[in-house]
């Protein structure tokens, strides 16, 4: 376990192990801060990237809400509207 989520710190230790390994890791989940990205670019290039699951499913829910919100308000709005 490395401390903290500089890319600069992280790739220090991962360094460390021998880029013969690295190149073998064919897939890291990573959640969607740009440090991690950069982290594993440069540390596991030929790994595939895949976001996590929690943060998928909340970018999902942070959209959904957003329409749901909007579509709330004109509905609000609508209300207004027909009670004037």
């Amino acid at each position: 376990m490395i401390k903290g989520t500089k890319s600069e710190d992280v790739l220090k230790v991962l360094y460390k192990i021998p880029s013969e390994s690295r190149s073998l890791v064919k897939e890291i989940t990573l959640d969607l801060a740009g440090s991690m990205n950069l982290i594993a670019k440069n540390a596991f290039p030929y790994a595939s990237k895949v976001i996590d699951r929690f943060h998928v499913q909340k970018l999902a829910f942070e959209a959904v809400q957003e329409v749901r919100i909007r579509h709330r308000w004109v509905a609000i709005d609508d209300e207004n509207k027909a009670i004037q």
